[in-house]
């Protein structure tokens, strides 16, 4: 039998912690009164400059309010179907909200669309089109780098527009890529939507039916495909684009049409 020695038994008991899960962090100390709630998101904040530098490579951003918007369409216009991710693209369903905003905007007095894009979905680029060409505000198209395929009726919808000295423009017929039915209504089909594209063109630019179909069906000229390319001056002496120019004489220009309170290009056709 065991005997304990002589003296008090003292009896500790295990620490209750005041988390009862396991693995938790202990409570934090209560805060005092009047001192704001600390927000911890595990990593020490950054400053404006070093996320301008992130995220457009520059320490400086202007920040000015201006009464003209920028509007950019670059890359390939994407439409219904969704393009490979390594592509470049403007999205449409992007574009028209913008444009809605823009018109109820009272702020914005008028609008600059600066475009360097290879083309892409035909109804896509026709409906952005069609949206510029009915704003109240006026509008002014500045092309860089190239404004083909379906950016040309881009291009111009506006009230006026440039086109720089070293941009193309590539004008061709209507193409479809994939399964093809081989029957006549797809060929009427695809004429249809060239009509379309022909007449839009026609109404909001200096260049006859006649001009642009002989443009569009030229052969010899493309390696690859019927058509012709445009470069600059040549767009603008067939009559497609109004003047060559860049970002200074489109930003004075579109300020002119501001001040003297000339409408969009929808109410000057």
């Amino acid at each position: 039998m065991f005997k304990f020695p002589r003296g008090e038994l003292t009896v500790t008991s295990p620490d209750i912690s005041p988390n009862p899960v396991p693995n938790q962090p202990a409570t934090p100390p209560p805060r005092p009164p009047g001192e704001p709630a600390r927000v911890t998101t595990g990593r020490p904040p950054t400053s404006p400059e070093v996320e301008n530098i992130k995220e457009l490579g520059q320490t400086n951003v202007a920040d000015y309010k201006s009464e003209i918007q920028c509007l950019q369409i670059v890359g390939q216009i994407e439409g219904h179907l969704v393009l490979p991710p390594q592509n470049k693209t403007t999205k449409y369903e992007h574009i028209i909200p913008q444009l809605v905003a823009i018109e109820q905007d009272p702020g914005i007095k008028g609008l600059l669309v600066v475009l360097n894009t290879v083309g892409g979905d035909v109804e896509a680029g026709l409906a952005i089109a069609e949206m510029l060409v009915s704003m109240s505000k006026p509008v002014v198209s500045l092309v860089l780098g190239g404004g083909h395929s379906i950016g040309v009726p881009i291009a111009v919808a506006a009230n006026h527009s440039f086109i720089a000295e070293t941009a193309t423009m590539t004008i061709h017929p209507i193409r479809l890529t994939g399964l093809v039915i081989g029957v006549p209504q797809t060929y009427e089909y695809l004429d249809k939507m060239q009509d379309r594209v022909i007449r839009f063109i026609v109404e909001h630019a200096n260049i006859s039916e006649q001009e642009l179909r002989r443009l569009m069906f030229q052969t010899g000229e493309l390696a690859r495909d019927i058509g012709t390319i445009l470069v600059g001056k040549d767009a603008v002496k067939v009559g497609l684009i109004d003047e060559v120019g860049g970002l200074s004489q489109a930003v004075q220009h579109l300020k002119k049409l501001i001040a003297e309170g000339v409408p969009g290009p929808g109410k000057l056709h």
